[in-house]
């Protein structure tokens, strides 16, 4: 029902719709962010593992903190799991939950903004001292209308960094936070803000000149491992327990935030050691001599990533196997045959399956997806790979092929609680399936 209503609304009445809602959501609530620090990363991948990174080094650092992510939400000491599939609240849940943020005594608050909840004027209100850009790649194109309009919501985020007017937050510099090592960087540092910070690893700035920002934090001497990731930021030897390139620029962005709050080198990265996993997010699990990772990766981009990372740790005589899917509802249709090419590029072997279809028929999402592991003409269908649609059966099938010293890889809903179908949501985790599934092997 919603969806026909928005299909008949014109634009314009539903821009106004969502802003009156949020103006009233932020009176209601009587402006809570005033109160808090307030921290917002944007991004199209490493927005979630970002701001768990920053909440943790903020709590290891004695600051108590609230986080509204799209796995998790967390008041002070109290944590629980976002089953609502949104990664930014509607307008009166977010007011809701800062307020209450407010009263459990938080000083500060991390808030995964997307794209989406911008347009619809969630932001509208929050006075962000902090923003972070963890990086850009089309995504929800058939939401915005074109990439333009994808990157201009992003932009609002830093147009939002402002100063404090509450006298006890004086010292805080509004700050915006640019991986310049991703496409469309120059376009977010030219925004004007009081201080422009950028990120990237060493000899890795295509996309921005480092002479546009005001100071500039790199990562050199990287060695990546499947258990942890090594580096050096600013000086300091830091040590993460989370795989991949991409989590040193997750570490990059949360070390310029503890710059901005003025919270040890030292303190930072013991912070980064502590981190063992991120639920959902390269999440591994071991057992038989086969190494399974979960992770959240759906679009393009941040698939090749995954897959990029794990053919450098794995074992060099395993295969990697993997499962994946698009989701329906007419989301980034576009993508689907290149989630195919990229599966058939870097998979030994997958499973092509469910992953939400929404009110889409599942096998002609598999079948597009199919289509870009057809053109690039190097799989074998039910030699190589598969088509199943129910996940169960599609991960089984995964396992099954499996061998010790192989690798089998999860992708498209991390740690997803649920599985959308046309007939509504049904409970669902992958790691559990994961775990179920090999406990019987």
């Amino acid at each position: 029902m919603k969806n026909a209503i928005r299909k008949v609304t014109p634009n314009f009445l539903l821009r106004w719709y969502h802003k009156v809602l949020a103006v009233l959501a932020s009176v209601v609530y009587r402006f809570p962010s005033h109160r808090l620090i307030v921290i917002g990363v944007t991004g199209t991948n490493g927005k979630t593992t970002t701001c768990h990174m920053i909440a943790d080094m903020l709590e290891s650092s004695g600051v108590v903190t609230g986080l509204l992510s799209t796995i998790e939400f967390r008041i002070a000491k109290k944590r629980w799991v976002n089953a609502t599939k949104q990664g930014m609240q509607g307008r009166f849940q977010l007011q809701k939950l800062l307020r209450q943020m407010v009263k459990a005594g938080c000083k500060a608050v991390v808030i995964e903004v997307t794209s989406e909840g911008i347009a619809q004027y969630r932001h509208w209100g929050i006075e962000f001292s902090v923003g972070v850009l963890t990086n850009l790649t089309p995504e929800h194109i058939e939401s915005h209308g074109s990439f333009q309009n994808y990157k201009h919501a992003k932009s609002e985020l830093f147009k939002n960094v402002r100063q404090k007017r509450r006298a006890e937050f004086a010292d805080i510099v509004p700050t915006t936070i640019t991986n310049i090592d991703s496409p469309h960087s120059d376009f977010f540092v030219g925004i004007p803000s009081r201080r422009k910070w950028c990120y990237g690893v060493e000899g890795g700035h295509h996309f921005t000149d480092a002479n546009s920002c005001d100071k500039l934090f790199e990562a050199n001497d990287i060695n990546l491992h499947l258990n942890q990731t090594e580096c050096i930021i600013d000086g300091m030897d830091v040590t993460i327990h989370l795989p991949g390139r991409m989590n040193v620029y997750n570490a990059l962005a949360a070390w310029c935030v503890g710059e901005v709050l003025d919270i040890s080198k030292e303190k930072r990265a013991l912070a980064f050691k502590n981190i063992t996993t991120v639920p959902g997010r390269m999440e591994k699990i071991e057992k038989h001599g086969i190494t399974v990772i979960v992770d959240y990766a759906h679009d393009a981009a941040a698939l090749e990533n995954v897959y990029e990372t794990l053919i450098d740790m794995k074992a060099s005589e395993g295969k990697l196997i993997g499962v994946l899917g698009a989701t329906g509802g007419g989301r980034d249709k576009e993508k689907r045959p290149i989630l195919g090419k990229l599966a058939a590029h870097y998979c030994d072997a997958f499973v092509l399956t469910n992953d939400d279809p929404y009110d889409e028929p599942p096998m002609e999402i598999i079948h597009q997806i199919e289509k870009g592991v057809i053109d690039k003409g190097t799989k074998v269908k039910n030699e190589t790979y598969w088509l199943i649609e129910d996940r169960r059966e599609a991960i089984t099938k995964a396992l099954s092929i499996a061998r010790p010293g192989d690798m089998v890889i999860v992708t498209g809903k991390g740690a997803e609680e649920v599985i959308v179908l046309a007939d509504g949501k049904h409970p669902w985790n992958d790691k559990q399936e994961v775990e179920r599934i090999l406990s019987k092997m």
